[in-house]
């Protein structure tokens, strides 16, 4: 039998030079070749065998392909964001997790589940975010900014995290920085320049950035859109504070990919712009039946080579990839126990912050004032 040959794709990012400018780096995706409907069919009936066989469950990014979402489902598993998986895979008792995602999304289950097995689908896979912030280089960056309170994204090496003081998603990212700024924190965000913008106009907070962005994100296009709005006048907005701020200047809302997905269901309209990864589509039309979902553009007058509404790491995971990791347990996720403990410190905040928050308790008190003993 022939070996599949894997096409290659070169992909342009932003790389965080010392001093906190940019060159242009060079990455790489494989993409899995698609399946037949025959092989389709035969791959999804043998995953769903080998979790069950290997007391395994699936945690999947709404960025992945919809099979791979799907089966998630399907299986008694869950389709989510980055910590939503993580902290379901923890909380799941199924001792292997196999997390369909990026390279950040499985270091992270690893650090909530350390006694687990973790297994992705192509190791490989990565994220445009945590290229662009190599550990070496944020430290020196936060050394440079000693005063400052460190939050990172999740979008960040299990590394890069050991060195935060708080790690935040984007659904709680605003009241964390609006709690931080309450208490005189002054703050060093990392890694998506974009997302930071949004939350300092948002909060006024004094915060300095590194200088990262989503090779997906930063692609969308005002101008492009505006013309878009004018083609579909009825149409709603929806925008993901990863992109550049004068495409969150159109939005008639912006959030994470949950608020999104709240969005699309709770405005009053048929016709929705989104700009986010294309993978969210599949969701948001299986949730949506009845209503019509746009592209945003990433092309147009203002293209780049790099213009794509899609991930190329999210696109390596595949049914191929998935059934050959749980059948031969291979792409297992290591990460340095020494890591995995500092690391939980700024994980378990947020998540002791997001608890309270959700249960309607003072989240704001699990800040320290700046000075507190």
């Amino acid at each position: 039998m022939s070996a599949v040959v894997i096409p290659i794709k070169e992909v342009e990012y932003e790389h965080p030079l010392p001093g906190n400018t940019c060159d242009t780096k060079h990455a790489w995706a494989r993409v899995p070749p698609e399946p037949t409907p025959a092989e389709r069919a035969a791959l999804k009936d043998k995953v769903r065998r080998l979790l069950k066989e290997r007391n395994a469950v699936m945690v999947s990014h709404y960025y992945v392909h919809p099979d791979l979402q799907d089966l998630a489902e399907e299986t008694g598993g869950i389709v989510s964001d980055s910590l939503e998986m993580a902290r379901f895979g923890r909380e799941h008792p199924a001792q292997t997790l196999v997390v369909s995602g990026v390279k950040f999304m499985g270091e992270t289950s690893k650090i909530l589940s350390p006694e687990k097995r973790v297994l992705m689908p192509d190791l490989d896979a990565t994220c445009s975010l945590d290229l662009g912030c190599p550990i070496d280089e944020f430290d020196a960056f936060c050394n440079q900014h000693p005063d400052r309170t460190v939050v990172v994204y999740a979008n960040t090496s299990a590394a890069v995290k050991a060195r935060s003081d708080w790690l935040v998603t984007s659904s709680c990212a605003l009241d964390i920085a609006r709690a931080l700024k309450d208490k005189g924190h002054k703050i060093l965000w990392a890694p998506d320049k974009h997302l930071g913008g949004y939350i300092q106009r948002e909060t006024g907070a004094d915060m300095v950035f590194w200088n990262g962005s989503c090779i997906v994100h930063d692609e969308f296009k005002a101008f492009e859109l505006e013309d878009l709005k004018k083609q579909y006048p009825n149409a709603k907005v929806l925008v993901h504070p990863e992109s550049p701020a004068d495409v969150v200047a159109l939005a008639d809302a912006v959030g994470s990919t949950s608020a999104i997905l709240k969005a699309a269901r709770e405005l009053d309209a048929r016709e929705f712009i989104v700009a986010t990864d294309n993978g969210m589509m599949h969701k948001l039309r299986t949730l949506n039946p009845g209503k019509v979902f746009i592209e945003a553009p990433t092309a147009g007058n203002s293209a780049t080579c790099k213009s794509c509404a899609h991930c190329p790491w999210m696109a390596m995971n595949g049914l191929v990839g998935l059934a050959h990791v749980l059948e031969t347990g291979t792409n297992e996720v290591f990460v340095d126990p020494a890591i995995i403990d500092r690391a939980r410190v700024p994980i378990d905040r947020m998540l002791a912050f997001t608890a309270a928050l959700k249960a309607g308790q003072p989240a704001g008190a699990l800040v320290p004032n700046i000075g507190a003993a």
